[in-house]
């Protein structure tokens, strides 16, 4: 089993179409690849676990008064995004995003 599972990571690490698909979603080693990652998926997630319950309760209160149909939907939509808090997937995810960038930018650095 041990055997089976070297050899397929083998096979997936070898793979072109899989590196080639890693290599897209790998943010550029640029400022606006740095800012993008922090401002799309860990300063959500932040403001999810600190302000989640304030902010569904918030968005309940506004569905209550809020006499269109297109603001309540908003409205419902922004509890429902906020209800649980932060997701600790999309926390890591960013993380990971962030430590890969700086990887390559340092691994760069050292070939130069």
């Amino acid at each position: 089993m041990k055997e089976r599972l070297k050899n397929a990571a083998k096979r997936t690490a070898q793979n072109p179409v899989l590196r080639k698909s890693a290599e897209s979603i790998k943010p550029n080693r640029s400022i606006w690849g740095v800012l993008g990652v922090v401002f799309f998926f860990i300063l959500p997630e932040i403001v999810g676990f600190v302000w989640g319950a304030e902010i569904t309760a918030w968005a309940h209160q506004k569905n209550l008064i809020d006499p269109t149909e297109t603001g309540k939907k908003l409205y419902w939509l922004i509890g429902k995004l906020f209800e649980d808090g932060g997701s600790w997937v999309n926390l890591t995810i960013g993380v990971l995003l962030l430590v890969w960038l700086f990887w390559d930018w340092k691994k760069s650095k050292a070939s130069e």
